[in-house]
Protein backbone atom coordinates (compact mmCIF):
# COMPACT_ATOMS: atom_id res chain seq x y z
CA UNK A 1 0.00 0.00 0.00
CA UNK A 2 1.39 3.39 -0.99
CA UNK A 3 0.90 6.18 1.58
CA UNK A 4 1.51 9.83 0.95
CA UNK A 5 2.50 12.35 3.61
CA UNK A 6 -1.12 13.36 4.18
CA UNK A 7 -2.15 9.74 4.85
CA UNK A 8 0.76 9.21 7.22
CA UNK A 9 -0.23 12.33 9.18
CA UNK A 10 -3.85 11.08 9.40
CA UNK A 11 -2.78 7.69 10.78
CA UNK A 12 -0.41 9.36 13.22
CA UNK A 13 -3.19 11.60 14.56
CA UNK A 14 -5.52 8.61 14.94
CA UNK A 15 -2.87 6.66 16.89
CA UNK A 16 -2.18 9.66 19.12
CA UNK A 17 -5.87 10.05 19.96
CA UNK A 18 -6.11 6.31 20.75
CA UNK A 19 -3.11 6.44 23.07
CA UNK A 20 -4.43 9.50 24.88
CA UNK A 21 -7.81 7.82 25.35
CA UNK A 22 -6.12 4.69 26.75
CA UNK A 23 -4.02 6.76 29.13
CA UNK A 24 -7.07 8.56 30.47
CA UNK A 25 -9.12 5.37 30.69
CA UNK A 26 -6.83 2.64 32.06
CA UNK A 27 -7.99 -0.93 32.45
CA UNK A 28 -9.99 -1.17 35.63
CA UNK A 29 -7.82 -3.36 37.87
CA UNK A 30 -10.63 -3.72 40.34
CA UNK A 31 -12.18 -6.46 38.24
CA UNK A 32 -10.90 -9.58 36.58
CA UNK A 33 -12.43 -10.64 33.29
CA UNK A 34 -15.53 -12.80 32.99
CA UNK A 35 -13.62 -16.09 33.18
CA UNK A 36 -12.14 -15.19 36.54
CA UNK A 37 -15.56 -14.39 37.95
CA UNK A 38 -16.71 -18.01 37.69
CA UNK A 39 -14.89 -19.07 40.84
CA UNK A 40 -13.78 -17.04 43.86
CA UNK A 41 -10.12 -16.25 44.44
CA UNK A 42 -8.30 -17.58 47.50
CA UNK A 43 -6.03 -15.70 49.90
CA UNK A 44 -4.29 -18.32 52.02
CA UNK A 45 -2.42 -16.86 55.02
CA UNK A 46 -0.22 -19.08 57.21
CA UNK A 47 1.37 -17.61 60.34
CA UNK A 48 4.23 -19.52 61.97
CA UNK A 49 4.03 -20.44 65.69
CA UNK A 50 1.03 -18.21 66.40
CA UNK A 51 -0.92 -19.18 69.49
CA UNK A 52 -4.35 -17.85 70.43
CA UNK A 53 -3.14 -14.58 71.93
CA UNK A 54 -5.34 -12.45 69.69
CA UNK A 55 -7.71 -9.72 70.76
CA UNK A 56 -10.66 -11.54 69.20
CA UNK A 57 -9.79 -14.72 71.12
CA UNK A 58 -9.75 -13.16 74.59
CA UNK A 59 -7.04 -15.64 75.59
CA UNK A 60 -4.58 -12.99 76.74
CA UNK A 61 -5.44 -9.50 78.04
CA UNK A 62 -2.57 -7.53 76.47
CA UNK A 63 -2.89 -8.69 72.87
CA UNK A 64 -3.03 -5.94 70.25
CA UNK A 65 -4.17 -7.43 66.95
CA UNK A 66 -6.61 -4.99 65.28
CA UNK A 67 -6.21 -6.48 61.80
CA UNK A 68 -6.66 -10.09 62.80
CA UNK A 69 -9.64 -8.94 64.85
CA UNK A 70 -11.24 -7.23 61.85
CA UNK A 71 -10.68 -10.32 59.71
CA UNK A 72 -12.44 -12.40 62.35
CA UNK A 73 -15.27 -9.84 62.50
CA UNK A 74 -15.66 -10.13 58.73
CA UNK A 75 -15.96 -13.91 58.78
CA UNK A 76 -15.99 -16.98 61.00
CA UNK A 77 -13.59 -17.50 63.89
CA UNK A 78 -12.77 -20.90 65.38
CA UNK A 79 -11.62 -20.47 68.98
CA UNK A 80 -10.97 -24.18 69.54
CA UNK A 81 -8.96 -25.21 66.47
CA UNK A 82 -6.00 -27.57 66.82
CA UNK A 83 -3.03 -28.63 64.74
CA UNK A 84 -2.38 -32.18 63.56
CA UNK A 85 1.12 -32.07 65.02
CA UNK A 86 2.78 -29.57 67.40
CA UNK A 87 5.75 -29.31 65.06
CA UNK A 88 6.08 -27.25 61.86
CA UNK A 89 7.07 -29.95 59.37
CA UNK A 90 4.43 -32.62 59.99
CA UNK A 91 1.73 -30.03 60.72
CA UNK A 92 2.19 -28.29 57.38
CA UNK A 93 2.58 -31.56 55.46
CA UNK A 94 -0.77 -32.59 56.90
CA UNK A 95 -2.53 -29.35 55.89
CA UNK A 96 -1.10 -29.38 52.37
CA UNK A 97 -1.66 -33.10 51.72
CA UNK A 98 -4.99 -33.42 53.53
CA UNK A 99 -3.72 -36.50 55.38
CA UNK A 100 -3.02 -37.18 59.05
CA UNK A 101 0.54 -37.80 60.26
CA UNK A 102 -0.63 -41.19 61.54
CA UNK A 103 -1.66 -42.04 57.96
CA UNK A 104 1.51 -40.88 56.21
CA UNK A 105 4.17 -41.62 58.83
CA UNK A 106 5.38 -38.03 58.49
CA UNK A 107 5.98 -37.43 62.19
CA UNK A 108 9.09 -35.28 61.81
CA UNK A 109 10.73 -32.88 59.39
CA UNK A 110 10.98 -33.68 55.70
CA UNK A 111 12.01 -31.83 52.55
CA UNK A 112 8.97 -30.34 50.78
CA UNK A 113 9.89 -32.25 47.64
CA UNK A 114 10.24 -35.58 49.46
CA UNK A 115 6.74 -35.73 50.94
CA UNK A 116 5.45 -37.33 47.75
CA UNK A 117 7.65 -40.27 46.78
CA UNK A 118 7.19 -43.69 45.22
CA UNK A 119 8.37 -45.50 48.35
CA UNK A 120 5.64 -43.97 50.52
CA UNK A 121 2.49 -45.77 49.43
CA UNK A 122 0.21 -43.22 51.07
CA UNK A 123 1.70 -40.05 49.62
CA UNK A 124 3.12 -41.22 46.30
CA UNK A 125 0.13 -39.99 44.29
CA UNK A 126 -1.31 -37.38 46.65
CA UNK A 127 -2.43 -34.06 45.16
CA UNK A 128 -1.31 -31.12 47.27
CA UNK A 129 -3.73 -28.31 48.13
CA UNK A 130 -2.16 -25.70 45.86
CA UNK A 131 -1.86 -28.29 43.11
CA UNK A 132 -5.54 -29.17 43.33
CA UNK A 133 -6.46 -25.54 42.74
CA UNK A 134 -4.03 -25.28 39.84
CA UNK A 135 -5.46 -28.47 38.29
CA UNK A 136 -8.91 -26.91 38.53
CA UNK A 137 -8.13 -23.77 36.59
CA UNK A 138 -6.56 -21.49 39.19
CA UNK A 139 -3.45 -19.38 38.79
CA UNK A 140 -1.44 -20.35 41.88
CA UNK A 141 1.07 -18.05 43.56
CA UNK A 142 2.89 -18.17 46.85
CA UNK A 143 5.65 -16.69 48.96
CA UNK A 144 7.15 -17.47 52.35
CA UNK A 145 6.58 -20.48 54.56
CA UNK A 146 3.62 -22.47 53.22
CA UNK A 147 4.95 -26.00 53.41
CA UNK A 148 7.78 -26.42 55.94
CA UNK A 149 10.40 -24.72 53.79
CA UNK A 150 8.33 -22.98 51.13
CA UNK A 151 6.42 -25.18 48.67
CA UNK A 152 6.86 -28.42 46.78
CA UNK A 153 8.23 -27.87 43.30
CA UNK A 154 5.64 -27.64 40.56
CA UNK A 155 2.74 -26.72 42.86
CA UNK A 156 2.84 -22.97 42.18
CA UNK A 157 2.64 -21.12 38.87
CA UNK A 158 4.46 -18.21 40.51
CA UNK A 159 6.78 -18.55 43.47
CA UNK A 160 8.29 -15.72 45.46
CA UNK A 161 10.41 -18.26 47.34
CA UNK A 162 11.37 -17.88 50.95
CA UNK A 163 14.32 -16.11 52.49
CA UNK A 164 16.61 -18.55 54.25
CA UNK A 165 16.34 -18.93 58.00
CA UNK A 166 14.45 -16.68 60.41
CA UNK A 167 16.54 -13.54 60.17
CA UNK A 168 17.68 -10.89 60.07
CA UNK A 169 20.05 -11.69 62.92
CA UNK A 170 22.31 -9.44 65.03
CA UNK A 171 26.03 -10.15 65.20
CA UNK A 172 25.60 -11.59 68.68
CA UNK A 173 22.59 -13.06 70.47
CA UNK A 174 20.97 -10.83 73.07
CA UNK A 175 19.99 -13.27 75.85
CA UNK A 176 19.73 -16.96 75.00
CA UNK A 177 22.66 -18.88 73.51
CA UNK A 178 20.40 -21.46 71.86
CA UNK A 179 21.88 -24.41 73.76
CA UNK A 180 20.76 -23.81 77.32
CA UNK A 181 21.90 -26.71 79.46
CA UNK A 182 22.38 -28.99 76.46
CA UNK A 183 25.82 -30.37 75.72
CA UNK A 184 25.31 -29.66 72.02
CA UNK A 185 25.47 -33.31 70.98
CA UNK A 186 22.13 -34.73 72.12
CA UNK A 187 20.18 -31.64 71.14
CA UNK A 188 20.31 -29.11 68.35
CA UNK A 189 20.61 -25.39 68.81
CA UNK A 190 17.33 -23.49 68.98
CA UNK A 191 16.80 -20.11 67.30
CA UNK A 192 15.20 -18.92 70.54
CA UNK A 193 16.27 -15.43 71.61
CA UNK A 194 14.50 -12.11 72.12
CA UNK A 195 15.22 -8.42 71.70
CA UNK A 196 14.68 -5.33 69.55
CA UNK A 197 16.15 -5.91 66.10
CA UNK A 198 16.42 -4.72 63.31
CA UNK A 199 15.79 -0.97 63.12
CA UNK A 200 13.10 -0.94 60.42
CA UNK A 201 10.25 -3.15 59.24
CA UNK A 202 11.63 -3.00 55.69
CA UNK A 203 14.49 -5.24 56.82
CA UNK A 204 12.11 -8.03 57.85
CA UNK A 205 11.43 -10.86 55.34
CA UNK A 206 7.74 -10.76 56.25
CA UNK A 207 7.55 -7.12 55.14
CA UNK A 208 9.03 -8.01 51.77
CA UNK A 209 6.64 -10.96 51.44
CA UNK A 210 3.74 -8.59 52.05
CA UNK A 211 5.02 -6.26 49.31
CA UNK A 212 5.20 -9.21 46.90
CA UNK A 213 1.64 -10.26 47.74
CA UNK A 214 0.29 -6.71 47.40
CA UNK A 215 1.85 -6.39 43.95
CA UNK A 216 0.03 -9.57 42.87
CA UNK A 217 -3.27 -8.40 44.34
CA UNK A 218 -3.03 -5.31 42.12
CA UNK A 219 -2.78 -7.37 38.96
CA UNK A 220 -5.44 -8.39 36.45
CA UNK A 221 -6.08 -12.10 35.92
CA UNK A 222 -7.92 -14.07 33.26
CA UNK A 223 -8.63 -16.88 35.72
CA UNK A 224 -9.25 -17.11 39.47
CA UNK A 225 -6.12 -16.94 41.59
CA UNK A 226 -4.83 -18.73 44.67
CA UNK A 227 -2.38 -16.56 46.60
CA UNK A 228 -0.48 -18.16 49.48
CA UNK A 229 1.32 -15.95 51.99
CA UNK A 230 3.43 -17.60 54.70
CA UNK A 231 4.65 -15.36 57.54
CA UNK A 232 7.71 -16.30 59.63
CA UNK A 233 7.00 -14.34 62.81
CA UNK A 234 6.26 -14.97 65.62
CA UNK A 235 8.60 -17.96 65.12
CA UNK A 236 11.78 -17.50 67.16
CA UNK A 237 14.01 -15.56 67.36
CA UNK A 238 11.59 -13.02 68.79
CA UNK A 239 13.19 -10.07 66.99
CA UNK A 240 11.21 -7.11 65.65
CA UNK A 241 11.88 -3.35 65.63
CA UNK A 242 11.57 -1.32 68.83
CA UNK A 243 8.21 0.26 67.98
CA UNK A 244 6.46 -3.09 68.33
CA UNK A 245 7.94 -3.60 71.79
CA UNK A 246 6.76 -0.11 72.73
CA UNK A 247 3.17 -1.25 72.15
CA UNK A 248 3.59 -3.70 75.04
CA UNK A 249 5.22 -1.99 78.05
CA UNK A 250 6.76 -4.42 80.52
CA UNK A 251 4.59 -3.19 83.37
CA UNK A 252 1.49 -4.22 81.37
CA UNK A 253 2.65 -7.79 80.81
CA UNK A 254 0.73 -10.48 82.67
CA UNK A 255 2.30 -13.87 83.29
CA UNK A 256 0.56 -17.09 82.32
CA UNK A 257 -0.68 -19.64 84.88
CA UNK A 258 2.14 -21.89 86.05
CA UNK A 259 2.44 -24.61 88.67
CA UNK A 260 5.92 -25.84 89.54
CA UNK A 261 4.83 -29.42 90.33
CA UNK A 262 2.39 -29.58 87.44
CA UNK A 263 4.09 -32.53 85.72
CA UNK A 264 4.27 -34.82 88.75
CA UNK A 265 1.22 -36.77 87.60
CA UNK A 266 2.02 -37.29 83.90
CA UNK A 267 3.44 -40.47 82.28
CA UNK A 268 7.16 -40.89 81.74
CA UNK A 269 6.85 -40.55 77.96
CA UNK A 270 5.36 -37.08 78.44
CA UNK A 271 8.41 -36.09 80.48
CA UNK A 272 10.76 -37.43 77.80
CA UNK A 273 8.96 -35.46 75.10
CA UNK A 274 9.04 -32.36 77.28
CA UNK A 275 12.76 -32.72 77.99
CA UNK A 276 13.93 -29.63 76.10
CA UNK A 277 17.06 -28.25 77.81
CA UNK A 278 17.94 -26.13 74.79
CA UNK A 279 14.80 -24.07 75.49
CA UNK A 280 14.47 -21.62 78.39
CA UNK A 281 12.62 -23.20 81.30
CA UNK A 282 9.95 -21.35 83.23
CA UNK A 283 12.01 -21.69 86.42
CA UNK A 284 14.99 -20.08 84.69
CA UNK A 285 12.77 -17.26 83.42
CA UNK A 286 11.46 -16.65 86.94
CA UNK A 287 14.93 -16.65 88.50
CA UNK A 288 16.43 -14.30 85.90
CA UNK A 289 13.46 -11.96 85.59
CA UNK A 290 13.18 -12.68 81.87
CA UNK A 291 9.64 -14.12 81.81
CA UNK A 292 7.85 -10.83 81.16
CA UNK A 293 10.50 -9.89 78.60
CA UNK A 294 9.95 -13.10 76.63
CA UNK A 295 6.18 -12.55 76.63
CA UNK A 296 6.70 -8.92 75.65
CA UNK A 297 8.84 -9.99 72.69
CA UNK A 298 6.28 -12.59 71.58
CA UNK A 299 3.45 -10.04 71.75
CA UNK A 300 5.60 -7.56 69.82
CA UNK A 301 6.13 -10.14 67.07
CA UNK A 302 2.40 -10.83 66.92
CA UNK A 303 1.62 -7.11 66.61
CA UNK A 304 4.19 -6.81 63.83
CA UNK A 305 2.73 -9.65 61.79
CA UNK A 306 -0.78 -8.34 62.49
CA UNK A 307 0.29 -5.05 60.90
CA UNK A 308 1.62 -6.87 57.83
CA UNK A 309 -1.62 -8.81 57.51
CA UNK A 310 -3.47 -5.50 57.72
CA UNK A 311 -1.47 -4.20 54.77
CA UNK A 312 -2.57 -7.21 52.74
CA UNK A 313 -6.22 -6.85 53.75
CA UNK A 314 -6.12 -3.16 52.81
CA UNK A 315 -4.61 -4.00 49.42
CA UNK A 316 -7.26 -6.65 48.82
CA UNK A 317 -10.01 -4.12 49.54
CA UNK A 318 -8.48 -1.54 47.19
CA UNK A 319 -7.90 -4.09 44.43
CA UNK A 320 -11.58 -4.79 44.05
CA UNK A 321 -11.06 -8.54 44.41
CA UNK A 322 -12.42 -8.57 47.96
CA UNK A 323 -16.04 -9.31 47.03
CA UNK A 324 -14.93 -12.43 45.20
CA UNK A 325 -12.16 -13.77 47.45
CA UNK A 326 -12.15 -16.49 50.09
CA UNK A 327 -9.67 -15.85 52.92
CA UNK A 328 -8.33 -18.45 55.30
CA UNK A 329 -5.88 -17.63 58.08
CA UNK A 330 -4.29 -20.34 60.20
CA UNK A 331 -1.22 -21.27 62.20
CA UNK A 332 0.67 -24.55 62.22
CA UNK A 333 0.41 -24.96 66.03
CA UNK A 334 0.32 -23.02 69.26
CA UNK A 335 3.25 -22.00 71.44
CA UNK A 336 3.85 -22.26 75.18
CA UNK A 337 4.87 -19.08 76.94
CA UNK A 338 5.88 -20.74 80.21
CA UNK A 339 2.95 -23.14 80.55
CA UNK A 340 4.00 -26.67 81.47
CA UNK A 341 7.50 -25.52 82.37
CA UNK A 342 8.99 -24.19 79.16
CA UNK A 343 8.84 -21.85 76.16
CA UNK A 344 8.21 -24.10 73.18
CA UNK A 345 5.59 -25.97 71.17
CA UNK A 346 6.56 -29.71 71.26
CA UNK A 347 3.74 -31.17 73.35
CA UNK A 348 0.23 -32.64 73.23
CA UNK A 349 -1.09 -30.16 75.82
CA UNK A 350 -3.54 -27.38 74.99
CA UNK A 351 -1.14 -24.40 74.68
CA UNK A 352 0.94 -26.30 72.10
CA UNK A 353 -1.87 -27.66 69.93
CA UNK A 354 -4.36 -24.77 69.90
CA UNK A 355 -3.99 -22.14 67.18
CA UNK A 356 -6.07 -19.55 65.29
CA UNK A 357 -8.28 -20.54 62.37
CA UNK A 358 -10.61 -18.17 60.56
CA UNK A 359 -12.43 -18.03 57.23
CA UNK A 360 -13.95 -15.12 55.38
CA UNK A 361 -15.95 -15.60 52.18
CA UNK A 362 -18.80 -13.95 50.27
CA UNK A 363 -21.23 -16.70 51.28
CA UNK A 364 -20.20 -16.95 54.95
CA UNK A 365 -21.69 -15.10 57.93
CA UNK A 366 -19.79 -12.21 59.45
CA UNK A 367 -18.70 -12.14 63.07
CA UNK A 368 -19.62 -15.73 63.80
CA UNK A 369 -17.62 -17.46 66.54
CA UNK A 370 -17.47 -21.25 66.79
CA UNK A 371 -16.24 -22.88 69.99
CA UNK A 372 -16.53 -26.55 69.03
CA UNK A 373 -13.26 -28.37 68.24
CA UNK A 374 -11.89 -28.07 64.70
CA UNK A 375 -8.79 -29.29 62.89
CA UNK A 376 -6.34 -27.55 60.59
CA UNK A 377 -6.69 -30.69 58.48
CA UNK A 378 -10.13 -29.36 57.50
CA UNK A 379 -8.71 -26.36 55.65
CA UNK A 380 -8.25 -28.32 52.40
CA UNK A 381 -11.81 -29.72 52.03
CA UNK A 382 -13.37 -26.50 53.31
CA UNK A 383 -11.61 -24.34 50.73
CA UNK A 384 -12.69 -26.68 47.96
CA UNK A 385 -16.31 -26.38 49.02
CA UNK A 386 -16.19 -22.60 49.44
CA UNK A 387 -14.77 -22.31 45.93
CA UNK A 388 -17.28 -24.66 44.34
CA UNK A 389 -14.64 -27.24 43.42
CA UNK A 390 -15.32 -30.98 43.48
CA UNK A 391 -14.35 -32.74 46.73
CA UNK A 392 -11.02 -34.56 46.81
CA UNK A 393 -11.74 -38.06 48.06
CA UNK A 394 -8.32 -38.43 49.71
CA UNK A 395 -9.01 -35.65 52.24
CA UNK A 396 -9.21 -36.91 55.82
CA UNK A 397 -10.43 -33.61 57.23
CA UNK A 398 -14.01 -32.40 57.55
CA UNK A 399 -15.63 -29.76 55.36
CA UNK A 400 -16.41 -26.97 57.85
CA UNK A 401 -18.79 -25.03 55.60
CA UNK A 402 -22.01 -26.64 56.95
CA UNK A 403 -20.88 -25.79 60.48
CA UNK A 404 -20.05 -22.20 59.53
CA UNK A 405 -23.38 -21.68 57.75
CA UNK A 406 -25.45 -23.16 60.57
CA UNK A 407 -26.41 -26.44 58.89
CA UNK A 408 -24.50 -28.37 61.58
CA UNK A 409 -24.05 -27.77 65.32
CA UNK A 410 -20.54 -29.16 65.85
CA UNK A 411 -21.80 -30.97 68.94
CA UNK A 412 -19.85 -34.16 68.21
CA UNK A 413 -16.80 -32.58 66.60
CA UNK A 414 -13.28 -33.41 67.76
CA UNK A 415 -9.67 -32.52 67.04
CA UNK A 416 -6.84 -35.06 66.94
CA UNK A 417 -3.18 -34.13 67.35
CA UNK A 418 -0.30 -36.58 66.87
CA UNK A 419 3.29 -36.18 68.06
CA UNK A 420 5.44 -39.08 66.95
CA UNK A 421 4.16 -42.57 66.31
CA UNK A 422 1.30 -43.73 68.58
CA UNK A 423 1.23 -40.55 70.70
CA UNK A 424 -2.10 -38.78 70.33
CA UNK A 425 -4.11 -36.01 71.96
CA UNK A 426 -7.87 -35.70 71.46
CA UNK A 427 -9.97 -32.61 72.19
CA UNK A 428 -13.71 -33.34 72.41
CA UNK A 429 -16.72 -32.69 74.66
CA UNK A 430 -14.78 -30.35 76.93
CA UNK A 431 -12.03 -32.90 77.63
CA UNK A 432 -8.48 -33.48 76.48
CA UNK A 433 -7.40 -37.11 76.38
CA UNK A 434 -3.77 -38.05 75.67
CA UNK A 435 -2.54 -41.56 75.05
CA UNK A 436 1.13 -42.40 74.57
CA UNK A 437 2.82 -45.28 72.79
CA UNK A 438 3.37 -47.25 76.02
CA UNK A 439 -0.26 -46.93 77.11
CA UNK A 440 0.35 -43.97 79.44
CA UNK A 441 -2.62 -41.62 79.68
CA UNK A 442 -3.67 -38.11 80.60
CA UNK A 443 -7.20 -36.75 80.92
CA UNK A 444 -8.23 -33.18 81.67
CA UNK A 445 -11.64 -31.58 82.11
CA UNK A 446 -11.34 -28.04 80.83
CA UNK A 447 -14.39 -26.55 82.51
CA UNK A 448 -12.88 -27.15 85.94
CA UNK A 449 -9.21 -27.35 84.97
CA UNK A 450 -8.45 -25.06 81.99
CA UNK A 451 -4.70 -25.19 82.70
CA UNK A 452 -4.57 -29.00 82.59
CA UNK A 453 -2.97 -29.27 86.02
CA UNK A 454 -4.83 -32.34 87.32
CA UNK A 455 -4.52 -35.60 85.42
CA UNK A 456 -7.78 -37.55 85.84
CA UNK A 457 -6.75 -40.59 83.81
CA UNK A 458 -6.47 -42.85 86.86
CA UNK A 459 -9.74 -41.74 88.46
CA UNK A 460 -12.43 -44.42 88.36
CA UNK A 461 -15.13 -41.79 87.95
CA UNK A 462 -13.74 -40.94 84.51
CA UNK A 463 -13.39 -44.48 83.11
CA UNK A 464 -16.38 -44.00 80.79
CA UNK A 465 -14.99 -40.70 79.54
CA UNK A 466 -11.73 -42.41 78.58
CA UNK A 467 -13.59 -45.16 76.72
CA UNK A 468 -15.53 -42.51 74.81
CA UNK A 469 -12.42 -40.46 73.96
CA UNK A 470 -10.52 -43.52 72.76
CA UNK A 471 -13.02 -43.82 69.91
CA UNK A 472 -11.39 -40.80 68.30
CA UNK A 473 -7.89 -42.31 68.20
CA UNK A 474 -6.72 -43.21 64.69
CA UNK A 475 -7.04 -46.83 63.57
CA UNK A 476 -3.93 -46.45 61.42
CA UNK A 477 -0.54 -45.70 62.97
CA UNK A 478 1.94 -45.82 60.11
CA UNK A 479 5.61 -46.46 60.75
CA UNK A 480 7.92 -43.47 60.52
CA UNK A 481 8.48 -42.47 56.91
CA UNK A 482 12.08 -43.35 56.06
CA UNK A 483 13.01 -39.73 55.22
CA UNK A 484 11.07 -38.03 58.01
CA UNK A 485 13.27 -37.24 61.02
CA UNK A 486 13.40 -35.12 64.12
CA UNK A 487 16.97 -34.95 65.39
CA UNK A 488 16.21 -32.07 67.77
CA UNK A 489 14.68 -34.39 70.34
CA UNK A 490 16.38 -37.66 71.49
CA UNK A 491 13.05 -39.30 72.30
CA UNK A 492 12.01 -39.14 68.64
CA UNK A 493 15.41 -40.26 67.39
CA UNK A 494 15.04 -43.31 69.62
CA UNK A 495 11.40 -43.94 68.63
CA UNK A 496 12.18 -43.80 64.92
CA UNK A 497 15.14 -46.18 65.40
CA UNK A 498 12.93 -48.63 67.33
CA UNK A 499 10.11 -48.60 64.81
CA UNK A 500 12.53 -48.86 61.86
CA UNK A 501 14.17 -51.87 63.50
CA UNK A 502 10.81 -53.53 64.12
CA UNK A 503 9.73 -52.93 60.52
CA UNK A 504 12.94 -54.49 59.21
CA UNK A 505 12.49 -57.55 61.42
CA UNK A 506 8.98 -58.08 60.04
CA UNK A 507 10.30 -57.92 56.48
Amino acid sequence: MNLNLKDIQKYFNFALVFLLFAACNPVNKSKTNDKAQNKPNVLFIAVDDLNNWLGCMNDYPNAKTPNLDRLAANGVLFTNAHCQSPLCGPSRASVMSGLRPSTTGLYGMIDDNKIRRDDNETTKDIVFLTEYFRNNGYHTMGIGKLFHTHAAEGTLDESGGREKGFGPLPDKRFVWDGRGTSDGTRYGRTNTDWGTYPENDSLMPDHRSTNWAIERLNRNYDKPFFLGLGYLRPHVPLYVPQKWFDMHPLDSIQLVPYKADDLNDVPSVALKINDLPMMPSTEWAIETGEWRKIIQAYLACISFVDYEIGRVLDALEKSGHADNTVIVLWSDHGYRMGEKGTFAKHALWEPATKAPLMFSAPNLPKGKVIHSPAEMLSIYPTLLDLCGLPPYNRNEGKNLTPLMTGQETGENDFALTTFGMNNHGVKANGFRYIRYEDGGEELYEHETDPNEWTNLANKNDYADVKVFMKNYLPKTNANWDSLSTYLFQPYFVDQKARTDSLARSKN
